[in-house]
């Protein structure tokens, strides 16, 4: 599978990566299957936004109203490993649901796509998607 983003959105979402090198940035992915199609900025509320992210719920259920009411829809989320690599780490699969939503993570000078599907031993298992970078 393949998603495509353009080169100017994923060079702002590493750039809100590399402005908070200290804490996880994150955001909401909008658009539809197979397109990355616009991003949502969103604040990190976790206790410790070094070493770990939660997006703020007030955006979350704002972009889900847009989408309903013929917005975007919501595909998936971005966040930053800002002294790691972009790889979904053993906090990203705790708190993962298995809803084959898109995680764009940013770390270690480069970006890579996970899709969150269900697993038969652990709740989730992330499988790298394409990235088509337009």
């Amino acid at each position: 599978m393949m998603v495509a983003i353009s080169r100017g959105l994923l060079e702002q979402i590493v750039a809100l990566g590399v402005a908070r090198e200290a804490e996880e940035v994150c955001g909401l992915l909008l658009g539809q299957a197979g397109t990355i199609e616009a991003i949502l900025p969103a604040a990190n509320v976790a206790p410790d936004p070094a070493r770990h992210f939660e997006l703020d719920p007030a955006a979350l259920i704002a972009a889900h109203r847009a989408a309903r009411s013929g917005g975007p829809q919501v595909i998936g989320h971005y966040h930053s490993h800002p002294s790691g690599v972009a790889i979904p780490s053993r906090t990203d699969a705790a708190c993962a649901s298995p809803d084959d939503s898109l995680w764009l993570i940013v770390g270690g000078g480069e970006a890579r796509l996970w899709r969150a599907g269900p697993d038969t031993v652990v709740n989730v298992i992330f499988s790298e998607v394409s990235l088509d970078i337009r």
